[in-house]
């Protein structure tokens, strides 16, 4: 079967709808293809569901700005759809004075990247908002949040199809090949077809240079190495004496192990670091017992046996282990020379916080020619 049609989007996670919904409501013709049995499968519904304000990353780099502009975008979004959500609030914390010129530059980081409610406590301002803390100082961020994300997804993709989009789940991509104007791609699943399109947004997540290197015409240097980092979650049997998340000092590769809380007020901890080379979502018991040193920095009276594995996520990262963390990539024709083509590597945290304002800028980048 032969299918012309002006906007294909590579994956149905969170990204991806986002930006068919955008497209969508530009006017375009727009066709998601999702490989999976559903929408969201991947990252999207395996991370910690914050909605974060926009502190850790460098100034200037495209996660720190569509982090700012995307949290205001989500939390209007919310509003308006009727999606759950909740700013809770976060206390980024130094639980020794050594971290005190830590916290120090994220609070200045944060400032300069536009976060403007920003607050410096000491140790007995910040257990006066959470007595079971142990810390020297911490920094509060009040836009913090948390999010539905699979609900946040159905709104997005309930726009996208209003504005007459159309999604197809278990159709992966075979092979593409660029074209004199547009691309033709081959389809897999159980109706395999071939499409034509005027536009392309490769927002695969964790397959999305696997993507980008079975387009045929793009140049492979545009292509980045993806480096897999899993995080896995423990959930606390029973409440937790918090209110609002609580964040220890960051680390190279992540956050640190920093305890969270759904919806419904249930706390889990998490997530971890753990460099693999294939895909494995099991959780391993005895990860845990990091888990407990790691908590008990900040919360001495985690108790005993009290942590259940929950699930776990892989980051789709584009720098190594030994590497500076990378900025996301959205690659269009002004790097590739590839006219129509947008590529997403490495959208990691922040990208559900970042979903909509990226949606934005892939749009600008389609207008690159």
């Amino acid at each position: 079967m032969n299918v012309d049609i002006q906007s294909v989007v590579i994956g149905a996670g969170v990204v991806g709808l986002a930006v068919a919904r955008s497209l969508a409501m530009s006017g375009r013709e727009v066709l998601v293809v999702e490989a999976g049995e559903g929408i969201g499968t991947g990252i999207s519904s395996r991370n910690s569901e914050v909605v974060h304000a926009g502190i850790y990353y460098p100034i200037d780099s495209l996660k720190a700005r569509l982090c700012v502009e995307g949290r205001q975008r989500l939390y209007a979004y919310c509003a308006e759809r009727g999606v759950d959500h909740r700013r809770v609030g976060k206390l980024i914390v130094a639980t020794d004075e050594q971290q005190y010129s830590a916290l120090q530059r994220l609070l200045e980081q944060g400032q300069r990247n536009g976060v403007d409610d920003l607050q410096w406590l000491d140790g007995a301002q910040a257990r006066a908002l959470e007595p079971a803390l142990s810390c020297v100082a911490a920094l509060w961020s009040p836009s913090t949040g948390i999010v539905d994300s699979h609900s946040l997804m159905l709104a997005l993709l309930g726009d996208a199809e209003r504005f007459g989009a159309t999604l197809a789940l278990r159709t992966p991509l075979l092979s593409a090949r660029c074209m004199e104007q547009g691309f033709e791609l081959h389809m897999g699943g159980s109706q395999p077809m071939t499409l034509h399109c005027r536009e392309l947004i490769n927002c695969a997540g964790l397959s999305a240079p696997e993507v980008a290197r079975a387009i045929v015409g793009l140049p492979a240097s545009f292509i980045p190495q993806a480096h897999w980092c899993k995080g896995s979650y423990f959930s606390l049997s029973g409440r937790a004496p918090f209110r609002h998340l609580v964040y220890p000092a960051p680390e190279s590769a992540g956050l640190g192990v920093h305890m969270t809380l759904d919806l419904g007020g249930q706390a889990r901890f998490g997530p971890d670091v753990e460099w693999v080379e294939r895909i494995d979502y099991r959780v391993e018991p005895r990860r845990a017992e990091g888990f407990y040193q790691a908590i008990r920095r900040y919360w001495p009276g985690l108790p005993d046996h009290s942590l259940q594995p929950a699930y776990s996520g892989i980051r789709p990262k584009i720098s190594g282990p030994a590497e500076p963390a990378a900025d996301f990539l959205v690659s269009g024709c002004a790097e590739h020379g590839v006219p129509g083509l947008v590529n997403l590597f490495g959208i990691e945290s922040p990208g559900l916080t970042s979903c909509l304002a990226l949606a934005g800028h892939v749009e600008e980048r389609l207008n690159d020619r």
